[in-house]
């Protein structure tokens, strides 16, 4: 405690120690380095278009303007809220059944969900009576009540507004949302709902039907699209604020004035297991946002307010080992209330793969509580204030958004820039290299491309003719729809590949020959069962064989498919010629590593195939599979 009446010096910690300058740092990792290049060593190359450092000083944030800038005040960097962070609880459930529908929403309305998101079918034209059924029980101000229901979003509106006054509820106090967005009807299918010019005279129409409910919002910008088709964290960022640019453009040429559009914008972002860039990601949408809208000359800087709400990413997830779905979206929803979002949805581990089951719905919920009730992550507003790493990462990923955006605004907006093609060839070179990334093992999907459950096997009981969505295509296609995937599908087709052959004929094996040095044997075991494994093949592990007769004998009684040979590059001239001859061709042999200075003279004496840490996994599995018959 300081006694100013005194004027006493505030204690200094560490002031005994001198100093280090970056020069200082920078001089000992060189050295450390002994000669190997920094740059290739210690700078994270990203897809996002900027190097990321291996630290990072208060001098970083030298160029950065907004530093000083509290929590709730312009441009909203550090949160558009002054004294919590709290945010909404959303689960969505599909009405198929309205009775159902409703009782499943009050079922988890006692849960701890306070968002619902009622998933409508779009072609279908709802009446008053239906939507009241709906919302029975529902008391609409306290629950932030969110209709997806696309082009049937004015008729929506209108019914859930008249049935608001019919139950004389609060205006001020009624949250959510219709979501309305032929923008994003454009991204998904490659045509708008009607015509383009009605599309937008609609924005504007359903603006000024909820211009008396000041926090319900009605466009949405789905930008989470881009990340479902293998964006980088920066593309999704800048088409998502061109994408919202184009709805202020086009609203307000048709007179109505930015103080009414821009609140009724609702970015929907999706959130990957890019844990730091997410963070920063949702910082920077405020920042950029706030940016956007101030160029329009709004009367208040409150207008220039960004409302977000997080989705967890499809793209990441996987058919294989999906409870680590529930480790990744664990992360995301960290990622995503730190930076400061409105609202959240967990997606259901297993929603990619069939209808989420009551277990994996209560998982999706309860990981979210836990990060409000247990973690606290609702008290402190923007907790990554001050980071050196995460300020210099929403600096930069707002930068390089800006540069795209502004490449956009060029082309005469987003809707021009999408017809014209560029958002889908810069998301699909992105998406291909993230694709190869995955291949290579240098993006790891962790029991997909690596660490597999070797135990874990597709039965009878799975729907072999499942497919991933596809793009259909529909009349009046002004554009190329986007393509939603996910990364890790191609590698899990080789493995439904083996699941499928597996149930009319033997697995195939992967068997390791190990021999020699004891260290290199068990890393290429290790190394080469984790790769088979990948694939769904059976692995046959052993500790290690005295001679090569041995583990050739072993390898041949085991009836594997393949034989792995695991031992020191030294080895491999003598020990592999002989166990290629001894298997006479009742298996496939495949050495571990690749020995480069005797690499020529194995292919030389018939042995063709090599694994390590440079092969495409995709492409070399999908041999092997051809090798031993098996067609996807």
């Amino acid at each position: 405690m300081i006694d100013k009446s005194k004027n006493e010096e505030p204690i200094r910690l560490f002031e005994e120690f001198p100093p280090v300058s970056t020069k200082e740092w920078e001089e000992l990792i060189v050295a450390d380095l002994k000669g190997a290049d920094y740059e290739r060593k210690l700078l994270w190359k990203t897809i996002e278009g900027f190097d990321v450092k291996p630290y990072y000083r208060s001098e970083d944030l030298k160029k950065i303007n907004y530093l000083n800038v509290f929590p709730g005040d312009f441009p909203f960097v550090r949160s558009g809220r002054k004294k919590e962070n709290n945010w909404f609880i959303r689960q969505d459930i599909r009405v198929d059944d309205i009775k159902q529908a409703n009782k499943k929403a009050l079922d988890i309305l006692m849960k701890g969900i306070d968002s619902l998101g009622w998933l409508l079918d779009p072609e279908k034209e709802p009446d008053i009576d239906e939507i009241e059924q709906l919302m029975e029980n529902i008391y609409a101000q306290i629950v932030q009540v969110n209709f997806v229901c696309g082009r049937q979003a004015h008729k929506v509106l209108n019914i859930y507004l008249e049935l608001v006054k019919k139950y004389n509820r609060d205006l001020e106090k009624i949250h959510g949302s219709v979501d309305f967005d032929p923008i994003g009807n454009l991204i998904a299918t490659g045509a708008f709902y009607l015509t383009e010019k009605n599309d937008f005279e609609a924005c504007a129409k359903i603006i000024k039907a909820s211009s008396h409910v000041p926090h319900f919002r009605t466009l949405a910008v789905n930008a989470y699209l881009f990340k479902n088709a293998g964006s980088s964290i920066v593309e999704e960022l800048a088409f998502g604020m061109a994408y919202g640019n184009e709805y202020l453009q086009r609203v307000t040429e048709q007179g109505i004035s930015i103080d009414d559009v821009a609140p009724n914008l609702k970015f929907h972002f999706g959130v990957s297991s890019n844990y730091f860039m997410e963070i920063a990601k949702i910082r920077a949408a405020r920042l950029l946002w706030a940016k956007i809208v101030n160029a329009y000359g709004p009367s208040d800087a409150e207008f220039t307010r960004t409302h977000i709400h997080s989705i967890t990413s499809d793209w990441n997830k996987t058919l294989y080992d999906p409870y680590v779905n529930m480790l990744r979206s664990t992360t995301e929803a960290m990622s995503a209330v730190i930076g400061g979002t409105n609202s959240l949805t967990i997606r259901p581990f297993d929603v990619i793969f069939r209808t989420p089951s009551e277990f994996s719905e209560r998982i999706a919920r309860n990981q979210q509580l836990l990060l409000k009730e247990e973690s606290y992550l609702d008290k402190i507003v923007d907790p990554a204030a001050g980071s050196y790493y995460i300020e210099s990462l929403t600096d930069s990923i707002a930068e390089q958004a800006w540069k795209i955006f502004l490449e956009i605004m060029d082309m005469g907006g987003f809707v021009a820039a999408f017809k014209k093609g560029f958002v889908q060839k810069k998301i699909k070179k992105t998406a291909a290299d993230r694709d190869i990334a995955i291949a290579n093992r240098r993006e790891i999907l962790v029991g997909t491309n690596q660490y597999p459950n070797f135990t874990e096997y597709l039965d009878k009981s799975f729907n072999w003719q499942y497919q991933e969505p596809l793009n259909i295509p529909v009349a009046n296609q002004e554009a190329e729809p986007l393509r939603v995937y996910r990364g890790a599908q191609q590698i899990e087709k080789l493995r439904i590949a083996t699941d499928k052959y597996a149930l009319s004929a033997r697995r195939p094996a992967a068997f390791m020959l190990t021999y020699g040095n004891l260290a290199m044997r068990r890393a290429r075991s290790q190394f080469s069962g984790n790769f088979f494994g990948c694939a769904g093949y059976t692995i046959i592990d052993n500790n290690g064989f005295k001679t090569v007769d041995e583990g050739v004998d072993a390898a041949l009684k085991s009836q594997a498919e393949i034989i792995v040979i695991c031992a020191a590059d030294e080895d491999y001239p003598v020990i592999a010629p002989e166990i290629l001859e001894k298997t006479g061709g009742k298996a496939i042999v495949v050495i571990a590593g690749y020995p480069k200075d005797s690499v020529e003279e194995l292919k030389n004496k018939g042995l063709k195939h090599f694994i390590h840490i440079k092969s495409n996994l995709l492409e070399t599995l999908g041999e092997f599979q051809k090798l031993i018959g098996i067609t996807a």
